[in-house]
């Protein structure tokens, strides 16, 4: 088994395919961090996502977990 990954605790290899895509990353990544309560991270992420997608896919890849900008 993969075992559990970022996007909404999927499997790794479906959120590596949700991170592939530029637009269902972006959707994910805003999603994620509001859903943690990451306010900031997820105004960030709306305004700036289409620039972190490079860092979350290379994460998705390397690390099975997608990246963190502000994790606090």
């Amino acid at each position: 088994m993969a075992g559990k990954s970022d996007y909404f605790g999927l499997d790794w290899i479906v959120s590596l395919i949700l991170a592939i895509i530029p637009f269902t990353a972006w959707i994910c990544g805003v999603v994620t961090r509001l859903q943690e309560g990451k306010i900031v991270a997820g105004v960030i992420r709306i305004f700036g996502g289409w620039l972190i997608w490079v860092l979350d896919l290379v994460f998705m890849i390397t690390q099975k977990h997608i990246f963190r900008l502000l994790n606090i």
